[in-house]
């Protein structure tokens, strides 16, 4: 089944997208341009050049499933590429939910929440909580 959440990775390909590729060929550029294997289980983000078309493309342990998005008018907003990154941004699942709904990443303010640290994370999971 074919459902998108919080738990799951998701890459954006930073480059350009031929919007007439299928998952062959979008498989392909995931092994090819971004060094990953599609077979992972992440979801990968494919945007045309004029940014209003979106690909999504994803395993999900018994086939490949493509989700894709046309918009009859506005384009899709983009994260600003960080500093470091090639080919291939990761994306939070609350970002992707943003671009696809058309909301302008720029103009988000977060508040601060807590976070765990990844040491306090493993101590959790070992049983270990002060």
């Amino acid at each position: 089944m074919f459902a998108l959440s919080s738990a799951q990775r998701y890459f954006l390909y930073r480059g350009v997208t031929d919007m007439r590729k299928g998952i062959d060929g979008l498989s392909g550029m995931v092994r090819e341009y971004l060094g990953s294997d599609p077979l992972s289980g992440d979801a990968y983000v494919f945007v045309n050049r004029r940014r209003d078309q979106l690909k999504l493309l994803i395993w999900d342990r018994t086939g490949f499933a493509l989700y894709a998005k046309r918009l009859e008018r506005g384009t899709f907003e983009l994260p600003e590429q960080r500093e470091g990154v090639g080919a291939r941004q990761a994306v939070r699942w609350d970002e992707l939910v943003m671009i696809l709904e058309g909301v302008s990443l720029r103009s988000i303010q977060r508040r601060r929440r807590y976070q765990r640290g990844e040491e306090e994370k493993k101590q959790v999971l070992a049983g270990r909580t002060n």
